[in-house]
């Protein structure tokens, strides 16, 4: 959705891409804004692997056209943001990790994903929805990523990122009701990553785990906050076309 740069949005456990659509909705004016389904492989019977939807993006990428991409990891889809971006970090311009927690095992998202009854009665009433169809129409899938994300440890995707030199910010509700605050200082500090807390405005509601779906308008506020790069460069393009920039 949109034109100009692109921003990669890479979606948390359970949730479908349509859920995110109120965010490109934000930012469509923009960037161009690429929301994959994690989960919808070709044959609903697949085994999915981390690897395998890697490869997945990148051919997806490159059947779009698209060369660098900056890309937003949510929860889950953070953990899959990292792994990208150390690997492939020369596709990469930035990163920003929304809530996430790519490096603790035992406080894996993959382990609250493994109880579906646990992670409804967190979420909010569009994560829940989504989360159930997804569950319908994607079992093989969804349990096979939260095996993998149990299982798999990302410390050498942090080390190796790191190493890379990429901007990389973490950006964090300061209501999570999954994952604490310590969580993402101590992930942003691994990484070398800016660390930001979104607080909600005053009289809001508190901002929770899935703030990026139940206020996006709020959410780009602090992206631009962060002075990515990608907002930069559209907002230079955006100038380059006013009428008067046409006629100089």
């Amino acid at each position: 959705m949109g034109e100009g740069p692109t921003l990669l949005a890479l979606h948390a456990y359970g949730m479908q891409a349509r859920a995110y659509l109120p965010l490109a909705q934000e930012l469509h004016h923009r960037l161009r804004v690429v929301i994959p389904d994690l989960f919808a492989l070709s044959q609903w019977r697949e085994v999915w692997t981390f690897q395998h939807l890697r490869d997945c993006l990148m051919y997806t990428l490159d059947d779009l056209g698209i060369e660098r991409v900056t890309v937003i990891g949510h929860s889950f889809g953070g953990g899959l943001a990292l792994g990208l971006a150390s690997q492939r970090a020369d596709r990469i311009d930035e990163c920003v990790f929304v809530d996430t927690l790519g490096p603790k095992r035992q406080l894996s998202l993959a382990r609250e994903a493994a109880r579906p009854i646990g992670l409804l009665h967190t979420a909010s009433r569009p994560a829940a929805m989504s989360f159930l169809w997804m569950w319908m129409t994607h079992p093989v899938q969804l349990a096979s990523a939260a095996v993998d994300g149990y299982f798999s440890k990302r410390d050498t995707d942090i080390d190796e990122l790191r190493r890379t030199g990429l901007s990389c910010h973490v950006l964090w509700a300061a209501d999570d009701e999954i994952l604490s605050r310590q969580d993402g200082e101590d992930f942003a500090r691994r990484l070398n990553a800016s660390f930001t807390l979104a607080e909600q405005p005053p009289g809001d509601a508190p901002l929770t785990h899935d703030w990026i779906i139940d206020r996006p308008e709020l959410f780009v506020t602090y992206l631009d906050k962060l002075g990515l790069r990608i907002l930069r460069q559209a907002h230079d393009l955006g100038d380059s076309t006013t009428p008067q920039s046409r006629h100089t």
